[in-house]
């Protein structure tokens, strides 16, 4: 079947190829995305003549295609930008998302304000590699230069203070976990760890937990870890969505299922 990330068992590319130095990977959600990493890949390669190449994942899922916004370029580069405002004026949670599952965090946004009254933005996540590249480099800066003011890492810019940051991703979580280190805020990554299965895209993102109703109840439970929230809204929303508690965590499935 034709799909994306652990649909045909590609759950780990993208950390892999965190690994090859000159090796710029992206994980694109929508077509501007895409342009924006080729024009930029393009004119760093043939115009530039840098000794890098790129590594770009694209699915076959068919949805609609915003414009390009002004001030969003730069960030599709850097790796991350902000993809919707929050509904209120402040957002209690930030939600990351890239490539096939940045499309539920967006609906995953609309939820809780929608279900649950809660506020937040849904960021781009295109390449969460690009982000810990940088941050190392600040972070190696200011160990090399103690007595200059510190520098501050792009993603530290982006998702600074103690708001909780939910990232989804169709790959492990290895990958977006890659930035953690570099933010204060609490950190919770989904992935989908496990073996590679054929099935519809929703059923395979419900399997895997990183639909928009589990992305929901992720962040509702960091809500109540922070003290922003009580328990018993997590509780109500796992009701509410159907989800199976008792069911086996999707990495732990021995046998890979292949549907006819």
């Amino acid at each position: 079947m034709g799909g994306e990330g652990l649909q045909h068992q590609d759950g780990a590319s993208h950390v892999i190829a965190a690994t090859v130095p000159n090796c710029r990977a992206y994980d694109p959600a929508f077509a501007f995305e895409l342009a924006v990493i080729l024009d930029h890949g393009m004119r760093r390669m043939l115009e530039g003549g840098a000794d890098e190449f790129y590594y770009i994942t694209v699915m076959n899922e068919n949805y609609a295609q915003p414009s390009l916004s002004v001030d969003a370029a730069a960030g599709i580069v850097k790796g991350l930008y902000r993809l919707t405002a929050p509904a209120s004026s402040r957002a209690s949670l930030r939600l990351l998302g890239s490539g096939a599952i940045l499309r539920e965090v967006m609906a995953a946004c609309e939820l809780l304000w929608r279900d649950w009254q809660i506020s937040a933005e849904a960021w781009s996540a295109t390449s969460f590699s690009e982000l810990a590249r940088e941050a190392r480099k600040t972070q190696r800066w200011n160990r090399l230069h103690p007595q200059e003011p510190a520098r501050r890492s792009y993603v530290a810019e982006c998702l600074g203070g103690d708001t909780p940051i939910i990232a989804a991703t169709d790959y492990v979580c290895a990958y977006p976990q890659s930035i953690a280190p570099y933010l204060d805020a609490r950190f919770v990554a989904l992935g989908t760890d496990g073996f590679g299965r054929s099935d519809t895209r929703a059923g395979l993102r419900r399997f895997f937990e990183v639909d928009r109703h589990h992305i929901t109840v992720a962040a509702l439970q960091a809500l109540s870890q922070n003290g922003d929230a009580p328990p018993v809204i997590a509780a109500a929303a796992i009701e509410r969505y159907g989800i199976d508690t008792a069911a086996c965590a999707p990495w732990l499935k021995s046998m890979p299922v292949r549907q006819r």
